[in-house]
């Protein structure tokens, strides 16, 4: 054989055994498959600069370099913790508003899944000089605008720190444990309403609102972390379960100079939430937003900083209930920006700063998906939508007055973007289901290209190896007539001549989305692995899901678990009818909402699905949050049927497939008193079934070897039982 024949035929054997990598749970959950990224990209305000925190694994250390948006070349190293005896690892940062200064968070230590404190560090940038702000960790500090104060929240009190002279005054004294938090959310505010600091600096320095939770009547939680002691701890919190106590919230405005408190009186409301609070443009005008417990009527207020008197700006009504955002943005002249689905689609609203509407300024069957900013020089928004369909992202500009709107994006998958200040320039994200994430830096103008930052080639060459099969979207049209975003995970080696088992996997939560043109998440992988082993994947968004407009979304109000177990089990009929599925071996999969929904299709679709795996579920909706819950189903008192009717613990004697039930014992969210109810009612009803519990783990089950033993488990009751 001579050598050019050889070297061809080992080529071709490398070829073989390449194309027959395979993908493991270990593999997965160890990140070979991770893409890069840029972490804690910000955009400077004062310059036309970002910067990136960047981890040096060879030095050991963190650093946040900046960069140049016009040539995206590094033009220093602001900061690098090597540099600094003693540092720990940086796990965020905040600048001043002159950007000359940096809060940096170190040594983070999560409390609930937003919120964490931390050992922080004052780091003057022209001076390069590192100072620890206390020996004692705080909680979200934040700068003065003008740079002289900072605001921090310790043990559920608020204080101000003074950077001249070195001292701190605490502005509330009645925090408690359990009882009263100042500046802070509470538990479920954070979960729900996805905010953690509840304090918002005045523009001119001189006030700080913030709000007062009073969690005294809330009832208590308690969990039992074993922590690996002789004697278990408990761990006790309020937690306001649907139908209970909520914290009584109140709203206040600290003066900095003269230490004195004043309260807005908030009397005309009653069991009430303040979702938002933000100060306007204007520095003696802070705005907030609050909702009833129905969350069907929300008023935008303006209060006065001085009286505290208030007015409502605007109010917004919905037959099913309002999402709360961040998109509220105020102009120079105290106009403000506004999303709402009052139309049936989310979009972008313009008013004067009386509140009376100057514009809408989107308008379509398709969704705002985030609103990226304004640019006051020219008047032009910038905004993601669906406009491309609802499985895609694309990035726009538009001026106020709803015209001359421009695609900042062509590709057909999720575009994301990074603005600079002056809105020359943005860095846009882009990833696809065949397109790992790409960094490109783009033009405003035009949407023009620029430059590739990122485009993860390396992880593009490796899963070459692999030979993956595609992730195919199409809509899955029931037999009642529903069409539904879906996708299918084909084994590569398909043969439409042979009958496939399949499994689904779906989330189903008002609002979510799992069906989405993007690249793959980490479950994606342990879906294509599956796929590798001979079943067919299929995931579809049925009723309830986001992003086809409010009346899809909306139609599952006061019953949770109908709509949506009706269309995985009418997806399932479908797919059954499929020439190549083996219609008795169909199984489904769900982690949290989606765990509740895994249940529920086992037990009511119990000649559809062979099997289920329901991890962290929901099991009635009695065990979960006010805030959540009663958004869609209103109180139990008010609503009963809708929680009981589908509620998995009382279907249990209709068990028929192989179910394994999954929790966390630590889980502070879903709490595994769902689970062990669960057990109960199919002890009960004298069935058999399979679970695994986690010690000391929360909603997310992860930790050292934890989501690999997890999922290895969940692997072989897949291969076991369907």
């Amino acid at each position: 054989m001579n050598h050019k024949l050889l070297s061809f035929v080992l080529f071709l054997l490398s070829f073989v055994v390449f194309g027959q990598q395979k993908i493991t749970v270990e593999s997965i959950y160890r990140g070979a498959y991770r893409t890069q990224d840029m972490d804690e990209l910000h955009s400077l305000k004062k310059s036309n600069q970002y910067t990136v925190l960047n981890y040096n694994q060879q030095a050991q250390s963190t650093q946040i370099d900046l960069y140049d948006f016009a040539s995206l070349q590094k033009t220093a190293t602001i900061i690098d913790s090597k540099n600094h005896k003693g540092m720990p690892a940086i796990d965020g940062y905040t600048f001043d508003s002159d950007e000359k200064m940096l809060l940096l968070a170190c040594n983070s230590n999560p409390i609930y899944r937003h919120s964490f404190t931390a050992d922080y560090y004052l780091y003057d940038i022209s001076k390069k000089e590192l100072t620890q702000l206390f020996d004692f960790q705080i909680q979200e500090p934040t700068f003065s605008p003008d740079g002289k104060k900072i605001a921090f929240a310790r043990e559920n009190n608020l204080y101000v720190y003074d950077l001249a002279s070195k001292t701190t005054t605490q502005i509330t004294t009645d925090g408690n444990k359990n009882a009263i938090i100042n500046g802070i959310c509470d538990w479920v505010y954070e979960e729900e309403f996805s905010f953690v600091r509840a304090f918002d600096w005045s523009g001119d320095s001189k006030k700080i609102a913030f709000i007062r939770f009073d969690e005294s009547e809330v009832p208590e939680f308690s969990m039992t972390v074993f922590n690996q002691q002789l004697y278990p701890a408990v761990e006790t919190f309020k937690y306001p379960k649907a139908g209970e106590k909520n914290s009584k919230v109140s709203l206040h405005i600290y003066d900095v100079a003269s230490k004195d408190s004043k309260t807005v009186d908030l009397s005309n409301y009653s069991d009430f939430y303040i979702a938002r609070i933000k100060w306007t443009n204007d520095a003696n005008v802070l705005s907030a937003q609050v909702l009833n417990r129905h969350q069907d009527n929300l008023d935008l207020l303006f209060i006065d900083g001085n009286s505290a008197a208030k007015k409502v700006v605007l109010n917004e009504k919905d037959k099913a209930y309002i999402d709360v955002t961040d998109n509220l943005t105020f102009l120079k002249d105290n106009s403000f920006i506004w999303t709402s689905e009052k139309d049936g689609f989310n979009h972008i609203y313009y008013y004067d700063k009386t509140g009376k509407l100057k514009n809408q300024v989107t308008k379509g069957n398709w969704e705002i998906t985030k609103f990226y900013g304004l640019d006051e020089k020219t008047n032009t928004a910038f905004y993601q939508s669906t406009e491309n369909g609802s499985i895609n992202r694309g990035v726009y500009k538009i001026g106020l007055k709803g015209t001359n709107k421009v695609a900042l994006s062509n590709e057909l998958g999720t575009n994301e973007a990074t603005f600079s200040p002056n809105f020359d320039y943005y860095i846009r994200t882009f990833s696809s289901v065949s397109q790992p994430t790409i960094y490109t830096l783009n033009e405003v103008k035009s949407g023009k290209e620029l430059k590739v930052i990122e485009n993860n080639s390396a992880l593009v060459s490796r899963l070459k190896e692999y030979n993956l099969p595609t992730k195919e979207f199409f809509v899955l049209k029931t037999e009642k007539g529903n069409e539904l975003n879906a996708w299918i995970i084909k084994p590569k080696d398909f043969d439409a001549s042979k009958k496939y088992p399949v499994f689904m996997t779906q989330y189903s939560g008002p609002g979510s989305q799992q069906v989405a043109n993007q690249w793959n998440s980490v479950d994606d992988y342990w879906c294509l692995m599956l796929s590798q082993q001979g079943y067919i994947v299929v995931c579809v968004d049925g009723r309830g899901t986001g992003f086809k407009g409010a009346a899809f979304k909306k139609v599952t109000q006061l019953q949770l678990g109908k709509y949506e177990v009706e269309d995985q089990i009418d997806a399932a009929k479908v797919i059954g009818n499929y020439p190549y599925v083996d219609k008795s071996r169909i199984g489904i999969f769900g982690w949290s909402y989606g765990g509740f929904m895994a249940s529920n299709c086992l037990l009511k679709g119990n000649t559809i699905f062979k099997m289920a795996v329901a991890v962290a579920p929901v099991t009635n909706w009695r065990f979960y949050d006010s805030v959540y819950t009663e958004r869609y189903m209103q109180t139990p008192q008010e609503n009963a049927s809708g929680y009981d009717d589908n509620s998995p613990i009382n279907f249990a004697n209709q068990l028929k497939g192989k179910y394994l039930l999954i929790h966390g014992t630590a889980d502070d969210n879903v709490h595994v008193q769902n689970s062990m109810e669960m057990m109960n009612a199919l002890i009960k009803a004298n069935k058999q079934f399979d679970s695994q519990v986690y010690p000391d783990c929360n909603h997310g089950i992860y930790g050292g070897m934890t989501r690999i033993q997890l999922f290895n488990k969940m692997t072989n009751f897949i291969k076991e039982n369907l």
